[in-house]
């Protein structure tokens, strides 16, 4: 027996968007006054959110104009188009250009109709960016996946210059959306091996520590890794000595120390060194980076879905989420750059005594240079 649907699901069916009128209205116009396609540039046919408009569009742009005075009483025009536009969209009919020619309220408003087309697709273009940097970011699969997601930052980067290139900035340009909170991180028992692990080595290997000034607090998952963090570093920078014990009284210093985290405790987490403090710290940095691309394709997204904003208030609006995520593509790139070619050994002329140089750079502890 065939389903007989009820009222209800009637109300499954999803109100077309204010776009699905502008296009309608605009084809419209075109159909009615063909001599106002110049009023549309720079509308493109991929501008189109509707598959069948879009074909309708290229049709009429395809074929010459009609003369005005024939096409007032002749529809030969309008059955070229159709004929022209069906093989690309079978669905459409004669019963649906009459349509779009009555539901046209104004011919002469078809570049508000075309600039109505244009921001929907700059809306549409920044969503599709900013899902497919979201997808990156969490994708396990990646050889690279710092490297490919700053890509994909990059090519979200030139998008957003075009855009502002197209549609003019206008006063209360910021976007008034509510962000939603940042992407939480799960803690994994993997990754909080290698934020003590790089504890552990900092404190065996306090004079590499010096060079990573590219790994912050905000970069751990725990606060108590971060703290103590912080707490090695301190000693670094004062020059004092560095050892589990030494760390153990600054952590004491700074009140880390509860019923939970017990000296012997703390003595313990930093003492059983791997492999070099960059490496870890790179893991470390790698998450927080590929994170915040995550939370800043959550911001970029959340502007989209908000149809109140504007064009621009959309480019401005991505552009400080994204600049976001270049604060860590520097610190990023200090971490992974390749350490400085070494000098030319300079010539001694006879006779002359040989220019002071400075001394080679202290090399990796052997655990360190073995694993990398």
């Amino acid at each position: 027996m065939p389903h007989t649907p009820e009222p209800d699901d009637l109300d499954l069916t999803p109100a077309p968007k204010p776009v699905h009128y502008a296009e309608q209205a605009l084809l419209g116009a075109l159909l009615l006054e063909p001599a106002r396609l110049a009023d549309t540039k720079p509308l493109l046919t991929h501008h189109f959110d509707s598959y069948t408009h879009a074909a309708l569009f290229t049709a009429i742009r395809t074929l010459p104009p009609p003369d005005p005075a024939e096409h007032a009483k002749d529809t030969a025009w309008l059955n070229a188009v159709l004929d022209h536009a069906r093989p690309h969209a079978p669905g459409l009919n004669v019963s649906y250009i009459h349509t779009l020619i009555q539901f046209c309220p104004k011919p002469k408003h078809a570049a508000a109709y075309a600039r109505m087309i244009r921001a929907d697709n700059a809306r549409r273009v920044l969503r599709g960016h900013g899902e497919r940097l979201a997808s990156t970011a969490t994708d396990p699969g990646l050889p690279n996946p710092a490297t490919t997601t700053l890509g994909i930052a990059d090519d979200l980067g030139r998008v957003l210059d075009s855009l502002a290139e197209q549609f003019a900035p206008h006063p209360g340009s910021f976007p008034r959306t509510t962000l939603p909170a940042d992407v939480p991180q799960p803690a994994t028992e993997e990754d909080l091996a290698e934020e003590r692990l790089l504890l552990a080595t900092a404190t065996a290997y306090p004079a590499e520590v010096q060079q990573m000034r590219w790994l912050t607090e905000a970069d751990f998952l725990l606060p108590l890794h971060a703290a103590l963090w912080q707490a090695i570093i301190a000693l670094v920078h004062r020059d004092d000595m560095v050892d589990p014990v030494t760390v153990l009284g600054e952590a004491q210093h700074r009140g880390l120390l509860t019923d939970a985290l017990t000296p012997k405790d703390l003595m313990t987490l930093v003492s059983t060194p791997a492999a070099s403090p960059e490496y870890w710290g790179e893991k470390i940095l790698r998450r927080a980076l590929l994170a915040r691309a995550q939370t800043v394709a959550a911001r970029i997204t959340a502007y989209t879905d908000d149809l109140a904003n504007t064009p621009h208030q959309l480019i401005t609006g991505s552009r400080r989420a994204l600049a976001d995520l270049n604060s860590l593509r520097t610190r990023w790139m200090r971490a992974t750059a390749s350490p400085p070619a070494p000098a030319e050994r300079p010539q001694v002329r006879r006779g002359q005594p040989p220019r002071a140089t400075r001394p080679p750079p202290r090399a990796a502890p052997l655990s360190a240079r073995a694993h990398r």
